[in-house]
């Protein structure tokens, strides 16, 4: 069919108009009728994305968006409204080669720099994410969600004069920006000044223009100044309505029952025949490293304490929550689990998971020649049945901390959600997945040769040089009294967690038998940690 230049000409020139002056539903109406009459441009795509996406649709909006892209590959807004959609749907890396593609094509566009620190920051990786909101900046000064992104990142990272310096010029720009207010609430809450904090809060959970993932994070770092001030009760339902909004957002996880895996997983493992998994003879650590070692344990049990402590070692390299097992998960762990065939493998099988292990270590910068290396990674507790065949020489450090203390901590920090995080969010759905964990990592220390050492958080915060140096032995490493100064170190690190800021402020002895001030809030978990706390002696 013929079609009529002039009137497609006129088509887009009226969608512009509309999307110009926001009204988007009339432009994605127009856009979605001239689609359907066989006319497919850019322009019409994106403006159909649009209200997609403001319907929540981003699947469908991220396939309009990618026609577009794959139709006209250098339309600027196309690919970079496409790159905005899937770091929407928590696919940062797949965002990252849009912006990357935008950045060959426009070096200097500001917009881009932003997003890609936007994607890095989603992918963990704050000290290249801050390079490219300073670029951002450079190129505009007045672009303001680099100026909030990079009071993000201080604030992340304990730096919070920094936080405060970037939060209030972002405030300058755009008054009222829920992520300034935010970071700026958190400077006053490290400085002690909890009723500044709570006022910039109340602002962001009062503003109706604040999206509900910005009142969630208001009320959950509210809920933290009610703790500091002793307003338990308070706090406690902070935490609570934060958890629950947080909840419905991130809905998606709500179906991937990380639970029934981790249930199913322990029952395959304690019908496996220890008679049948055969004794692997790892002959050196892959790239020549002098050791290997896998922190585990579960969330908030100090693994990131004792690892940025052993990376100021100068014989240590460290790698924190890095997928570095993922191909070997795929090959034997996934559902229908059947560890019996992981028990089987033979050796070229097992060489070539190592080799992909080691490649994503070099992949991440890590040079692990004549050194120990110690990859973090908490719930790498559930592939110790893995890790065992894989690397048979490697020593297995295992975080363990008072269950109620771990179970409160897990509900009042923030994560980068996934199916385990989203566990989580509810008292009783972090014991019923901390049970589950530990019960499988526990049924592996059975069935599994081992080399085994516990590290207790009560005990490493009590007596911190002693214990310290029994992990050293245990690794083979001079203890150095440099490696105990951490504070400033761990701010300059690449990846942050929900510890790093908290370490910014040297070691925390005051984490202990917190969950005494929630003891009536946490009752109905403690049947689930029960078995857990008398077995660990607490």
């Amino acid at each position: 069919m013929n079609r009529n230049l002039e009137a497609d000409m006129n088509t887009l020139r009226t969608v512009q108009r509309l999307t110009q002056s926001r009204d988007f539903a009339a432009a994605a109406a127009l856009a979605e009728r001239t689609l359907a009459e066989g006319f497919e441009h850019p322009m019409l795509l994106n403006a159909a994305a649009t209200r997609l996406e403001q319907d929540g649709k981003y699947d469908e909006a991220s396939r309009l968006l990618a026609r577009a892209v794959e139709i006209a590959p250098k339309d600027i807004g196309a690919r970079n409204a496409l790159a905005l959609c899937l770091q929407r749907l928590d696919r940062p890396s797949d965002a990252l080669y849009h912006i990357d593609e935008l950045l060959r094509q426009q070096p200097d566009l500001p917009v881009a720099h932003a997003n890609k620190g936007n994607a890095l920051m989603a992918l963990g990786s704050l000290g290249r994410a801050k390079l490219s909101h300073l670029r951002a900046f450079e190129l505009d000064p007045r672009n303001f969600s680099a100026t909030a992104a990079l009071a993000s990142i201080a604030t992340h990272r304990g730096q919070y004069q920094e936080a405060r310096e970037w939060g209030q010029r972002t405030l300058r720009i755009v008054p009222g920006f829920p992520d300034a207010l935010l970071c700026l609430a958190a400077a006053d809450l490290a400085d002690g000044n909890g009723a500044a904090a709570e006022s910039s809060l109340r602002q962001v959970i009062n503003d109706s223009r604040a999206g509900m993932a910005d009142r969630a994070r208001a009320t959950g770092l509210l809920a933290d100044v009610f703790d500091a001030s002793g307003r338990y009760e308070e706090a406690f339902e902070a935490w609570s309505i934060c958890n629950g909004a947080i909840r419905q957002l991130q809905q998606r996880f709500a179906g991937a029952n990380a639970l029934g895996y981790v249930r199913a997983s322990t029952a395959a493992l304690e019908k496996l025949d220890p008679s049948r998994w055969i004794a692997r003879l790892e002959t050196a650590p892959s790239g020549a490293a002098a050791g290997h070692v896998f922190l585990l344990g579960f969330p908030r049990t100090g693994t990131t304490l004792v690892e940025v402590v052993l990376d100021g070692n100068p014989r240590v390299v460290s790698l924190e929550e890095h997928e570095l097992l993922a191909d070997g998960v795929r090959a034997f762990m996934r559902e229908p689990l059947n560890f019996d065939a992981l028990a089987r493998a033979d050796e070229p099988t097992l060489n070539a998971l190592r080799e992909a292990y080691w490649q994503r270590v070099r992949g991440a910068g890590i040079e692990v020649a004549g050194k120990v290396f110690v990859d973090k990674h908490p719930l790498n507790s559930l592939k110790l049945p893995l890790i065992a065949q894989l690397f048979p020489r490697a020593k297995i450090l295992f975080a363990t901390r008072d269950p109620r203390d771990v179970i409160l901590s897990c509900f009042r920090r923030r994560f980068q959600m996934n199916p385990s995080m989203y566990e989580l969010l509810t008292p009783t759905g972090a014991a019923a997945f901390y049970a589950a964990t530990m019960q499988f990592a526990y049924a592996a220390k059975r069935a599994l040769n081992l080399q085994w050492h516990e590290v207790r958080y009560e005990r490493l915060i009590a007596d911190f040089d002693q214990e310290m140096r029994a992990i050293c032995d245990t690794l083979g490493l001079d203890w150095q009294e440099s490696m105990g100064q951490f504070a400033q170190r761990v701010q300059d690190r690449e990846h942050a967690t929900p510890s790093t800021a908290q370490l910014s402020q040297g070691l925390v002895t005051s984490a202990t038998a917190q969950w005494r001030r929630y003891e009536s809030q946490l009752a109905p978990a403690l049947p689930a940690l029960k078995p857990w706390i008398e077995r660990l002696g607490y």
